[in-house]
């Protein structure tokens, strides 16, 4: 159950075309180069990327993303930042960035990873799934 959603940055990057990015913390390491291409490609591109931004390489493409010039969506599992780190702050002035806090949570849990991976699908346009098998807690997302 979401407890309450907060929004930082611009919520008019809601009403754009958002791809998903959903990446188990288990990837295979001719996975990550692939992936890195993508994030390139997307960076390029310009075109809007929503994730939790929590694993590993979800935090990797994150950085590639910011610097483009993309809207960036992340979404936390976790009540909003008390800080903003200089490289979310910098986006956040240009106004391409939005950070959505699904829960009032002190830190992510297993449930509340469960409801921002559930919110970041149903705002989602498209969905990039990457490493996702049957014991990843992403798999229900991936076949539903």
């Amino acid at each position: 159950m979401i407890v309450h959603t907060q929004y930082l940055g611009n919520q008019e990057l809601l009403k754009l075309q958002k791809t998903a990015f959903l990446a188990s913390s288990n990837i295979a390491s001719e996975t990550v180069l692939q992936v890195y291409d993508w994030a390139t490609d997307m960076r390029n591109r310009g075109e809007c990327v929503v994730s939790g931004f929590n694993s590993k390489l979800e935090q990797d493409v994150l950085h590639f993303l910011l610097k483009g010039s993309q809207p960036v969506i992340i979404v936390l599992a976790r009540r909003m930042y008390k800080v903003i780190s200089k490289e979310l702050h910098e986006a956040l002035i240009q106004k391409r960035l939005l950070i959505v806090s699904v829960s009032n949570a002190v830190c992510q849990s297993k449930n509340t990873a469960m409801m921002r991976n559930k919110w970041i699908c149903e705002m989602a346009n498209r969905i990039l799934f990457i490493g996702v098998t049957e014991q990843s807690s992403l798999y229900a997302f991936k076949t539903s």
